[in-house]
């Protein structure tokens, strides 16, 4: 047979199947609306088993397993489509729905806000991004600033999420799943690391670098390439790291630092720039205590507790795909004090002011189950 022959029986084909889908899916529909009315849950496990067993014997040897993966598709499109006429308007689409209402119309320029670290910290830069005239509170970890917010103390808190060299800031994505909160805004800065010393220290001096681990870890092409021994010492903040520096009777000592730390504790430059990439970026989100969502968010932040079996996160992602709903992140992160479970970070694009967005939401909690899905905030990027 020529190639345009077999083009158009497949066309023929092609268009028999689509009849025969759209017949499939409004059946399902009529089996929707019938478990609604009985109170019976979408998914059955043991039809859907059956079911793939019999397709995949029906096609043969050679098509067997190829047809079972085509009815998986078609399965999870069917319970997709049961679940979006079944689910019922959740509490969180509806709390998104009244945290827009109430959200004021203009992000605030003045603000009380968390950050770790000292003066110079790269946070506060992020926060001075975000906010035109922010009262900042320095914090001496991660999980005060999250206390500061969760308190009252302060109205948000920034705090760096993900480095495009080192990858998540782990202790951030721990937080997150432990402490309520809704961010409200995120920012990507340019990360630029310098080895900053006490005026008229020289390179053969130092004998020991103080850095935060992500910033250590960002350098570390430059610390291989010092062929000595010098002691590497971890410390809570890049800024920190300078002003224990400053304060050092010693210059033997040096931080892998901002040139605004140089500056902001008079140090001097021994190397500039010696992170492993330019394009070396840091994404900071900022975040309150309630839920505000402000006009213009494009970027919802979800973590999503799977059941423990094969598939589950599967069926998670097709419902996003099958509202045409694009991921930009998906991350795992172990649940702590589990034993080998695991949550999912999720950053999806889609417009607060689109219906996907609370069909997305009410599938979710349809499925899982409310504790299993956390709403981390809808915002857009500073």
């Amino acid at each position: 047979m020529e190639l345009v022959e077999c083009r158009k029986e497949i066309d023929n084909i092609d268009k028999e199947l689509v009849e025969l889908f759209v017949k499939r899916m409004n059946v399902a529909k009529e089996v929707a609306a019938y478990k609604k009315e009985n109170g019976m849950n979408v998914y059955d496990a043991e039809r859907e088993r059956k079911l793939l067993e019999k397709v995949e014997e029906k096609a043969g040897e050679e098509f067997g397993d190829y047809t079972r993966r085509l009815y998986s598709s078609i399965l999870e499109l069917s319970r997709n489509y049961q679940s979006r006429a079944i689910a019922p308007a959740s509490g969180l689409s509806n709390a998104i729905k009244k945290a827009m209402e109430n959200t004021p119309q203009l992000f605030p320029e003045k603000a009380i806000v968390a950050c770790q670290g000292v003066e110079g910290a790269h946070s506060s830069a992020a926060c001075q991004k975000i906010f035109e005239k922010p009262s900042i509170m320095y914090c001496q970890s991660f999980e005060s600033v999250f206390q500061a917010v969760e308190s009252g103390l302060c109205s948000y808190g920034v705090v760096p999420l993900e480095n495009s060299s080192a990858g998540s800031v782990t202790q951030i994505y721990n937080l997150m799943s432990e402490h309520k909160f809704s961010i409200v805004r995120s920012t990507k800065m340019q990360i630029d690391h310098n080895l900053l010393a006490k005026q008229g220290t020289k390179m053969e001096d130092i004998k020991e670098i103080f850095s935060h681990p992500q910033a250590i870890s960002q350098s570390g092409d430059f610390l291989s390439s010092l062929g000595r021994d010098v002691k590497i010492t971890e410390c809570e903040n890049t800024a920190i790291a300078a002003k224990m520096v400053a304060e050092a009777q010693s210059n033997t000592v040096a931080a892998i630092s901002s040139e605004l730390c140089a500056s902001q504790y008079n140090l001097e430059i021994i190397k500039p720039h010696i992170q492993n990439s330019k394009n070396n970026y840091t994404r900071f989100i900022c975040f309150s205590k309630n839920l505000e969502i402000y006009p213009g968010a494009d970027r919802t932040s979800l973590l999503i507790k799977t059941p423990h079996r094969a598939g589950a996160l599967y069926s998670v992602i097709a419902n996003f795909y099958s509202l045409g709903i694009n991921i930009i992140k998906l991350e795992s992160r172990p649940i702590p004090e589990s034993d080998f479970e695991f949550m999912f970070y999720f950053d999806i694009d889609v417009s607060i002011y689109s219906e996907k967005l609370p069909a997305v939401i009410d599938q979710l909690e349809y499925s899982l189950g409310a504790n299993n899905v956390k709403y981390l905030g809808s915002y857009r990027e500073a």
